[in-house]
C-alpha cells in the first residue's frame, strides 16, 4: 500500500502517494490511478512518464498530479529532471517550481 505524502489540489479526497514499489507517484481519481513514473538517483528524481487513464483526460487530472508530486519533492529537498514532454511542459508553464529542476 502506497504511503501518503499529503493532499494534492483539487477534492479535499485526492491524495498525491508516492508508490516507491512501483517508482511513480500515483493519483486516485474516480477509480483510476494517474501516475507518474520516476527513476531516484542521489537527490534526483527523473520524470520519465505521465500518464492519465483515458476517460481521466481533460479534467485537470494529469496538473493535479504534478502539483501534489513537485510539492511532495520540495519538502524532500530533491531535485526533478523531467524527462517527458508532458512534465516539461508543466514546469515550464509554472514558475513556481523551476527552483526544483536539477
Amino acid at each position: 500500500m502506497p504511503a501518503q505524502d499529503g493532499p494534492s489540489s483539487g477534492s479535499d479526497a485526492e491524495v498525491v502517494t508516492d508508490n516507491p514499489e512501483r517508482q511513480r507517484f500515483e493519483l486516485l481519481v474516480e477509480g483510476q490511478i494517474a501516475f507518474a513514473e520516476y527513476e531516484r538517483g542521489p537527490g534526483l528524481l527523473r520524470i520519465v512518464h505521465v500518464e492519465t487513464p483515458p476517460a481521466l483526460r481533460g479534467g485537470g487530472v494529469a496538473a493535479r498530479l504534478m502539483k501534489g508530486m513537485l510539492e511532495i519533492v520540495r519538502k524532500t529537498g530533491m531535485k526533478v529532471a523531467p524527462r517527458c514532454s508532458y512534465a516539461e511542459a508543466y514546469i515550464r508553464r509554472h514558475p513556481e517550481y523551476q527552483d526544483l529542476i536539477g
